[in-house]
């Protein structure tokens, strides 16, 4: 009897867990099916597995989750629907259930209701996926009553229809899907449009396109914006006629799959991607509107397509670079479309109490313009007048001159835009550096004049002998503050042109007990440990080696890139010296060293803690290669340049240094930038260097962090062992990989992320810089987003290691 039932209850879970892989891949999903935030193992599929449903973990935030449809085969995880409630994306642990009366049904962690599908009309009796991406719920005469393509996202997909009034709006960003600033949809008259609107209110902007539908054939409007099967995206009008925005493409789709997607920058664009991708396959453009959004998203009560106070530029994919002007940084680095502010303060009333020539100076850009804001037009006029009346107008940031006509423009700045037809030139008014910058609303002058009324009133009241000692006291102590007043400026004041302090060379003598405490010495030169006299921070002075003594205007230009980073993964600049053949740069201290005294000492760190500073490497780079304004390539990635905070978040130093050393390299071995083992092959051959050198680099470094041992020990008795990057193959192929961990029980227990990151290192340590993957990609891989497929052999040229 025992065993009948035991045989009983395993045939029913074998049932049960057959029927759950059944609905899983056949396209169907019963009532009461239930998914929840944070299992990975489970989402609901379409019948072809092209299309999944379920929770999409965010890449900034492992506790947040999208409800969300996403194209489930290609190794980047391309979200084309999501729920659209205040809620989305939400916590881990909330459920999405598929009931009768109330459709999909999301709930937080506590069973509190936060979105629901409500068809309404009638009791669902299941839910079909369909190939195409559509999730659709029906009733028992098999009828739809809701469906995810009558409520669309930011994304339109093949067979998918778009009513009149159907609206598609963008995201806020990349990586933000609350709803964005553009949106695209059919009039009621049947044209398609694309329009702004004004966050956080609904006012709708002028429209910036307009395709034309009801101009040319009033008398038969378009009812429907149609993409087909074959990627041909038109309008239907009520005749039946076409009207083409977008041909079909050349390609099957049966190859390939397609998008259109109204990105956060306002650019509608459709892409297509091979169904079987390659580690370098991703989504390509191959159709877009407007053709130039930096021109035709100009409209009145808008801030453009970038932002206050910033220029737009294309891209090849004929999408907006944004970038804030010269003597401008971004408001909010977290929210670059919150715009650019100057970096200086205008004051009508300092301008007053010196010359405006001696306070302010023009920085001149060719062919950039902002069409609005102008407050005055001088016509006819000439180049150096425009300069002058705006020189000396407190209220004038920028003038504009072209075609004999001055505009004096005043802040906040829109619509900006790099326009070549437009042959203006833009004259930006910026504070000279050697002017410490004036509090405008300090009372300063005010207070002195206080004193000087109550110096007064004492003199008057007191006999000679005591007038002679505070006459005397009064003057030393004009004398004092005379002096500090000419000597600030030199040590204490902000340049406003990098916003970095400048240092003299006696200052960080003083504050490093004239360089006496030596924290480390790198590729370019040698860093001490020093203390800042008036505030009693501490900081890492870097003295930099004669590479930087013969260019002063290559070394300005590095610490303008340098002080305009911002990323909580790179060692921030405080500040720097100049002075003769002395360069300096003072660096916030990281109490915790380098990564490598950390990962190779006595202690081994914990996997957690690895995992932890892998990420912040890879978001480190990341933002070197393709956030930061000026891309920058760091060239020496090795754990002596990584170094850990308070608290031991991994934070890249000495980038940005190896630009200024890669100026006049030539591809020989001499000009090699790097670290013997982490330097890319490339290097050794006449190759052009890009940034999968430091992708390559930190392939090493990950092997290291994966292991806690150096790339190279000659020490190690095992021969075959000295050398990580062969090592750690063999491994991989012979499936060892609780060898590489040694007795680590905590990296051996989570062995899918092991084998994950082992899998990510090995593709960065490809010696063909194609099959390297960009740090994007590797940071989706990492976090596990995109799917880690199984590398090939990383040693297919045999170059030196």
């Amino acid at each position: 009897m025992f065993s009948f039932l035991h045989y009983l209850i395993i045939s029913i879970s074998i049932l049960k867990h057959s029927t759950t892989l059944a609905q899983k891949n056949s396209g169907t999903v019963s009532i009461d099916a239930t998914l929840t935030a944070g299992d990975k193992a489970f989402s609901w599929l379409s019948s072809s597995g092209d299309f999944a449903l379920g929770f999409q973990q965010l890449s900034d935030n492992k506790d947040l989750f999208l409800l969300a449809i996403w194209f489930n085969k290609l190794p980047e995880r391309t979200v084309v629907w999501s729920a659209e409630t205040p809620n989305n994306p939400t916590r881990k642990g909330s459920k999405l259930k598929l009931t009768a009366d109330r459709g999909l049904l999301l709930t937080d962690p506590r069973n509190q209701e936060l979105w629901n599908s409500d068809p309404i009309i009638s009791q669902v009796d299941m839910a079909i996926f369909n190939d195409t991406g559509n999730f659709v719920l029906v009733n028992r005469n098999s009828e739809k009553i809701w469906e995810s393509f009558s409520h669309p996202t930011d994304t339109l997909l093949p067979t998918q229809v778009l009513e009149k009034g159907d609206v598609v709006s963008s995201r806020d960003s990349s990586t933000n899907f609350s709803r964005g600033r553009f949106q695209l949809f059919l009039l009621k008259d049947g044209n398609v449009v694309l329009d702004s609107i004004n966050l956080p209110s609904e006012f709708t902007n002028a429209n910036y396109y307009t395709s034309g539908t009801t101009n040319t054939n009033s008398s038969n409007p378009g009812k429907q914006l149609v993409f087909n099967e074959s990627g041909s995206l038109y309008v239907l009008r009520e005749n039946n006629e076409m009207f083409t925005l977008s041909g079909a493409e050349n390609v099957s789709g049966a190859d390939y799959y397609y998008r259109a997607t109204l990105n956060f920058d306002g650019v509608f664009t459709k892409y297509s991607h091979p169904k079987n991708p390659t580690m370098e396959n991703s989504w390509s453009a191959v159709w877009s509107i407007p053709d130039n959004i930096c021109i035709k998203s100009f409209v009145f009560g808008s801030s453009g397509a970038c932002g206050y106070n910033r220029i737009c530029r294309l891209n090849v994919d004929k999408r907006p670079v944004c970038e804030c002007p010269r003597g401008f940084s971004l408001l909010d680095a977290d929210d670059e479309y919150r715009g650019c502010k100057p970096n200086f303060l205008q004051s009508c009333e300092e301008e007053t109490k010196s010359s405006a020539d001696s306070l302010y100076t023009f920085q001149e850009i060719k062919d950039i313009d902002w069409p609005t804001g102008d407050y005055e037009v001088l016509q006819p006029y000439e180049t150096d007048k425009c300069k002058e009346t705006c020189l000396n107008d407190c209220m004038c940031a920028v003038a504009i001159f072209r075609n004999n006509t001055c505009w004096k423009k005043k802040l906040p700045l829109t619509n900006g835009r790099l326009d070549s037809n437009a042959e203006a030139r833009a004259f930006i008014k910026v504070r000279k550096s050697d002017f410490p910058l004036e509090n405008p609303s300090s009372s300063s002058q005010t207070k002195s004049q206080n004193v000087i009324i109550i110096a007064g009133s004492v003199l008057l009241g007191t006999s000679l002998f005591v007038n002679f000692l505070l006459l005397g006291g009064v003057s030393m102590g004009f004398f004092f503050i005379y002096k500090k007043r000419v000597t600030r400026p030199q040590s204490d004041r902000e340049v406003s042109r990098f916003n970095l302090r400048c240092f003299t060379y006696k200052d960080l003598t003083d504050a490093t007990d004239d360089f006496k405490e030596e924290l480390g010495r790198g590729s370019f030169g040698i860093v001490y440990k020093g203390t800042l006299k008036d505030t009693n921070d501490q900081v890492a002075v870097k003295k930099l080696d004669r590479a930087f003594q013969d260019s002063e205007k290559e070394f300005k230009a590095e610490v303008n890139v340098i002080g305009h980073t911002h990323h909580k993964n790179l060692v921030r600049l405080l500040g720097f010296c100049e002075e003769g053949e002395q360069r300096l740069l003072v660096y916030e201290f990281m109490s915790n060293g380098t990564l490598a005294g950390f990962l190779f000492g006595d202690m081994r760190p914990s996997w957690n803690q690895r995992i932890q500073i892998a990420m912040g490497v890879a978001r480190g780079l990341l933002y070197l290669h393709e956030e930061c304004n000026t891309q920058i390539i760091h060239c020496d990635i090795k754990p002596q340049n990584i170094l850990l905070d308070e608290s031991y978040n991994a934070r890249i130093a000495d980038f940005g240094l190896a630009k200024h050393l890669l100026m006049n390299q030539s591809h020989t071995n001499t000009a090699i930038r790097g670290t013997k083992g982490y330097v890319a092959p490339e290097w050794f051959s006449n190759m052009p260097i890009t940034v999968k050198v430091d992708v390559y680099s930190f392939g090493v470094l990950l092997l290291e962090i994966i292991c806690c041992r150096r790339n190279v020990d000659v020490e190690i008795a095992a021969e075959e062992k000295a050398i990580l990057v062969y090592w750690a193959y063999d491994c991989y192929t012979e499936g060892t990989l609780d060898v590489l961990v040694g007795s680590d029980m905590e990296a051996i227990e989570d062995m899918k992320s092991l084998e994950r990151f082992l899998r990510v290192a090995i593709w960065c340590i490809q010696e063909d810089p194609s099959l390297r993957p960009s740090m994007k990609k590797v940071m989706l891989m990492l976090e596990g987003i995109v799917q880690v497929s199984a590398p090939p052999s990383p040693f297919l040229f045999g170059s030196i290691i």
